[in-house]
């Protein structure tokens, strides 16, 4: 009984920490949120330079201001199908650690939304779907008015591994 209350107050302190800012997007019907900290700014969709052999969810490049930065698509990272570019169609350029790995990078959504508080008391731990589902890049569910919001861990959006191949593809 013990080690059960000491389980949910780890949790409820985990969770604790993950209240605050984030700027809420769309891919599809589904709505997600990222920290705000770790947005740099929201562009339009511009041109793409494809790097060949790369994923298909690695758009490309693109040159911000002098900088070459990494593009991916999060709906074709998550499995969705490809979306027309529309008018709302924007990229949130992030800055993305993992490990010793530091990238700015751009991801490409449906539309951006809104930035939002959430609270604490509005955020519950990810559903465990199996050891056959990968959910570590979920920070939690956000249960908002009318709807929830998967807030995601934006450095566990990539491996390791394809954090060094972005790195690489950047210069």
């Amino acid at each position: 009984m013990a080690q059960t209350a000491s389980k949910n107050t780890e949790q409820d302190e985990s969770l604790a920490r993950l209240a605050g800012k984030y700027l809420t997007f769309l891919l599809g019907e589904e709505s997600y949120g990222i920290e705000i900290l770790k947005v740099q700014e929201i562009i339009g969709m511009q041109s793409i330079t494809r790097i060949p052999r790369t994923p298909a969810y690695v758009k490309g490049v693109i040159n911000l201001r002098g900088k070459v930065i990494p593009v991916i698509d999060l709906r074709l990272r998550f499995g969705m199908e490809e979306a027309e570019v529309s008018r709302k169609t924007c990229i949130i350029v992030v800055q993305v650690t993992r490990a010793e790995i530091s990238v700015t990078m751009g991801i490409v959504v449906d539309e951006v939304s809104e930035v939002i508080e959430i609270s604490a008391g509005e955020i519950e731990p990810p559903p465990g779907f199996g050891a056959q589902v990968e959910t570590a890049f979920i920070l939690g569910m956000a249960k908002t008015e009318n709807a929830v919001k998967i807030l995601l861990d934006i450095d566990k959006i990539m491996t390791e591994g394809e954090m060094e191949a972005l790195a690489k593809s950047a210069g």
